[in-house]
Order: structure tokens, then C-alpha cells, then sequence
């Protein structure tokens, strides 16, 4: 096993993982995730604020990635009943854990509270009703933030822009006066207290300039309305490299520049507030992560050849919900020579269901080890039971060692929750 041909994670060979945990299977560099999060946490600092990081969750959760931010005094944010519930498995502090979401039902906002999560993101003026009705009835203080949208588009996928005019997060800056209505409701509350906004453009942005742009909008709004705000969140949708045209701005580069941005936009407008906030997600986490299949059949059509892998768009919907780009090699022939092109196909029942068009490789076999870089973010999280395929195990790798952190599912444990059962009615 990890001959010299062989692929390796951090000192840990690619054979030796799917010999050990299976195929396909989901891995992670722990070193790359320690160094980013660090990244944020030492880059993102301003003497004229107080700055919190705060990971976007839905990238990809785990009790295991969770204790890491942890430890790295990183804060979390979640979108979900079901993210939530992780956090706190996790012992997640409360007094860290942003609560997200457009459409938050009544028993994610009274496990919130009952978890004591220290900060809610309001969504929309019905929000701030339930949000009060149910801090009152469980008398839990909570503070919010109220989300706006700051109509600053940003150059990505339309799927995955969140500041277009029609977007469904948050309240458009134009609404001025639903924006102090909704103020006015947290401030007559006993148990609800308004902290500030919340204003977010995008994922996979590469550049700085929408991001300066959106501060700089909402400062305007922040000193033309003349709102009192002690904690602003920016938000994330920070970049990765998926391939080579994707030139990502650097942690610590992007850091200083929104520091600078914001220190200078806050100053031109002479207002202050206590606290900033990032939610960095993908960035964190992308390219730290890597999926390893296994080729199985091999088909030449008219125009293309196919190679056929054990996963496919149940394990990575993005290439067929986002038409996402990926980059790949054989981990068992990294130093072989291209040999041709080939359509990197899944085994789900969907014509769409392609990871890669057109990866050059060597010439592919089966039983070839296949590796896709940059899995990291919205892999495993966006994975599904499609065709009842299983999600594939996860596996941390640091320094020659491996851990596996989530189980690969099997088809036992799908049947658990297929029932036959009578409905008292």
C-alpha cells in the first residue's frame, strides 16, 4: 500500500484510507482547516472594534469539526433545527452560536432559547412576532440582529448570490420604515434586545470589491437612518480554488482589507459600533477536503469517454445544481502521463449526473483510485440517499494519522426509518 505512485493526505497514502474506511470516502487535511481558521481568527483584528469569527455551519458540520473551532476560539453559526442539535452534542458555548434562517419554524426558535443561544437572525418583520411571542412565553432573554439585504450583487452563480433585488434573505435597505418598525417591536419586548444588522452578498466570491462595497452601503444606512447599532455581521461568501482559473484573494490579505475598509467607512461616517462580525464557511473548510472514488466501467460513446466512479451527485450535487468545476487526478497514478480526457460520470440514475467534463488523465483503469480536489464545502452537507445510495464515511487526516469522525451509512441504517406503522386519527 502508498507506493511511490500513490497519492497522500497529509502522510496518510489514498489506497491505505479506502482499505481502511471504503469507497467513496470524504476526506480532510485537519492541518489545512487549523491553518485557515487561524487565518481568520489572528488576520481579522481591529484596535478600533472588538471582531468575532463565526464559521457558517452548513459548509460542513461535524461534533469533530465543531470541537476544532472550538478550541480555536472560532464562533459558529447555524441555519437549522438540525445544525443546532449538532452544536449542542458538540457542547457548542451558546454565548457563541448565531442563529440563521429565512424561515426558522417555532420549535428550531424554542430550542434556541432553551439552549440559551446568545444571538437570533432576524429574517423578516413576521420573524420578529414569533421571536418575541416566544422569548416572552419561555422568559428567555435573546439578543437579535436583523438582516438586511443590501441590494449589492455579486459576480457568482445566480443560485448562489443572496443580495439581488428579488433575493429571499432578508429586508431590502429600502424599507426604511419597516426596518424601525421592526426595531421598535425588539425594543418594546422584555426579553428581545436589538444588537445591530446583518448584511450578506454571495458565496464563492472572489474579489474584495463587492464586499467593501456592501460595508460601505450599509454604513451609509446605518448613519441616514441613524439606527444605534452595536454589532455588525458582514457576513462570508468568501472564495476557494476549485481550478486553475479561480484566483481566490488570501486570508490574510482579504482580512486586512475589509479591516481597513470598515475602520475607514466608520470614521468617514463618524459613527462607532462595539463589534464586527465574518462568517467565513467554504473557505475554511474547501480545499482541506477530498473525495476519493473508485472506477469501476469504462464507456467510449461517439464524442466522449466516460469513466465511471462509485459516488456521484447523491455524495456532490454542485456540478449539477451550480454546474460547479472541479479538477481531479488518479491518486494511484499521480506521475503517470495524460493519456486523454475523460467524463468523470457518477452511478446515479440522471444524465446529469457528470462530477467532471473533460479531466485529463492518464489512462484510467478499473480499480483506479480517482481524487477530487476541493470537497471540502457543501459536499457532504448537500448529500443525499438519491437512488438510496449511502453517504460516504468522513475521515480527518493530520500527520500520518486518520480519524474517522461520520460513519458511512448503510443500507441497514437507511431501513431504519422505513416504517409501517397504523396513524391514530
Amino acid at each position: 500500500m502508498g507506493g511511490k505512485n500513490m497519492y497522500k493526505i497529509s502522510g496518510v497514502a489514498c489506497d491505505t484510507l479506502l482499505k481502511a474506511c471504503g469507497s467513496p470516502l470524504v476526506v480532510y487535511d485537519e492541518n489545512k482547516i487549523d491553518e485557515q481558521i487561524r487565518l481568520y481568527v489572528d488576520n481579522f483584528k481591529s484596535s478600533a472594534f472588538e471582531t468575532e469569527v463565526i464559521y457558517a455551519s452548513k459548509a460542513f458540520t461535524c461534533v469533530a469539526m465543531l470541537e476544532k473551532l472550538q478550541k480555536e476560539g472560532a464562533s459558529i453559526d447555524v441555519v437549522s433545527g438540525g445544525e443546532l442539535y449538532v452544536a449542542i452534542q458538540a457542547k457548542f458555548p451558546a454565548q457563541r452560536i448565531y442563529f440563521h434562517g429565512n424561515n426558522k419554524l417555532d420549535e428550531e426558535i424554542i430550542m434556541a432559547l432553551d439552549y440559551q443561544v446568545k444571538t437570533i437572525v432576524i429574517d423578516n418583520l413576521h420573524e420578529v412576532h414569533r421571536v418575541i411571542a416566544l422569548a416572552e412565553q419561555k422568559q428567555q432573554p435573546v439578543d437579535v440582529l436583523i438582516r438586511i439585504n443590501p441590494k449589492v450583487e455579486a459576480h457568482t452563480h445566480e443560485f448562489i448570490a443572496t443580495a439581488t433585488a428579488d433575493s429571499k434573505f432578508g429586508i431590502s435597505i429600502d424599507l426604511v420604515e419597516e426596518i424601525k418598525q421592526m426595531i421598535t417591536l425588539i425594543e418594546e419586548s422584555s426579553y428581545v434586545t436589538f444588537k445591530g444588522f446583518h448584511s450578506h452578498i454571495g458565496s464563492q466570491i472572489l474579489a474584495y470589491e463587492g464586499f467593501v462595497a456592501a460595508i460601505d452601503k450599509m454604513v451609509d444606512f446605518i448613519k441616514e437612518t441613524g439606527i444605534t447599532v452595536s454589532t455588525f455581521n458582514i457576513g462570508g461568501g468568501f472564495g476557494v480554488r476549485y481550478t486553475k482559473d479561480d484566483t481566490p484573494v488570501p486570508t490574510a490579505h482579504m482580512c486586512k482589507t475589509l479591516i481597513d475598509s470598515l475602520e475607514t467607512a466608520f470614521a468617514k461616517a463618524d459613527i462607532r459600533v462595539d463589534k464586527v462580525c465574518m462568517e467565513p464557511g467554504r473557505s475554511i473548510v474547501g480545499e482541506a477536503g477530498y473525495s476519493l472514488y473508485t472506477v469501476g466501467f469504462k464507456k467510449q460513446t461517439q464524442h466522449k469517454q466516460f469513466a465511471f466512479i462509485d459516488g456521484g451527485m447523491a455524495d456532490n450535487i454542485r456540478p449539477a445544481l451550480y454546474e460547479a468545476k472541479y479538477e481531479c487526478i488518479l491518486a494511484n497514478k499521480e506521475h503517470e502521463a495524460i493519456a486523454g480526457v475523460y467524463e468523470i460520470a457518477g452511478k446515479c440514475c440522471e444524465s446529469g449526473d457528470i462530477l467532471i467534463h473533460d479531466a485529463p488523465l492518464p489512462k484510467v483503469e478499473a480499480g483506479d483510485i480517482l481524487l477530487m480536489f476541493t470537497t471540502g464545502a457543501y459536499g457532504y452537507s448537500m448529500a443525499s440517499n438519491y437512488n438510496r445510495l449511502n453517504r460516504p464515511a468522513v475521515v480527518f487526516v493530520k500527520d500520518g494519522h486518520a480519524r474517522q469522525v461520520l460513519a458511512r451509512e448503510s443500507f441497514e441504517t437507511q431501513m431504519l426509518l422505513d416504517v409501517q406503522k397504523d396513524i391514530e386519527l
